[in-house]
C-alpha cells in the first residue's frame, strides 16, 4: 500500500532524475515504484562513499549487479554518477510536521543542504509514525512524508 502511494504521487514525473534506496531493516520498500518510475526517468541510488561527506549517487535499474556498500547496503556495481531531481528518503522515524529520525549519520541531512531546489519525499510505514521528532538545527523537515496511511505535509495535514 506505501507503494502504491509514493507512485501515485510521483507517477507523472518524466525525464528527472529520480533517487530512491535499497531498503534494509524495517524500512519501507520503494523498489516496486522504482522499477514502474524507472520506464520515464532515471533512477538512482545513494552511496556512501566516506564518512562525514554528502551522499552520491549512482545509477539503479532493475535487475543491475549490486554488492553490500556501507553499512551492509546494497550499492550498484556499474552505472554513472547521478545527481537527483527528487529524492526519495527512508527513515526510521517521522512525525506529521516532516520531521524525519535517520540512522544518526546525518548523510541525509548534509546531501540535501547541499541540493537547492531537489525536492526531498519521506517514504515510511505508518507504524513509524511519532508525536513529534526533535529538531537539531542541521535537520532538514521534508515538505511531505507518504506511508501505507496517508500523506503527511509539513503543515501538519494528511
Amino acid at each position: 500500500m506505501a507503494g502504491t502511494r509514493l507512485y501515485a504521487r510521483l507517477m507523472g514525473l518524466r525525464g528527472r532524475t529520480i533517487a530512491g534506496y535499497l531498503p534494509i531493516g524495517s524500512e519501507a520498500n520503494p523498489t516496486h515504484a522504482m522499477r514502474v518510475l524507472a520506464r520515464d526517468n532515471r533512477i538512482c541510488v545513494p552511496v556512501v562513499t566516506a564518512r562525514g561527506a554528502p551522499l552520491r549517487f549512482r545509477e539503479w535499474w532493475p535487475d543491475c549487479p549490486l554488492e553490500k556498500g556501507a553499512f551492509g547496503v546494497p550499492v550498484p556495481t556499474e552505472g554513472g554518477w547521478r545527481v537527483p531531481d527528487v529524492l526519495i528518503l527512508p527513515m526510521v522515524g517521522f512525525d506529521a510536521g516532516g520531521g524525519r529520525l535517520g540512522y544518526g549519520g546525518g548523510y541525509y541531512d548534509r546531501t540535501l543542504a547541499g541540493m537547492g531546489d531537489a525536492l526531498a519525499v519521506g517514504f515510511a510505514l505508518e507504524a513509524q509514525r511519532v508525536e513529534a521528532i526533535p529538531q537539531e538545527r542541521t535537520d532538514i523537515t521534508l515538505p511531505y512524508i507518504i506511508t501505507d496511511a496517508g500523506v503527511f505535509g509539513a503543515d501538519g495535514t494528511v
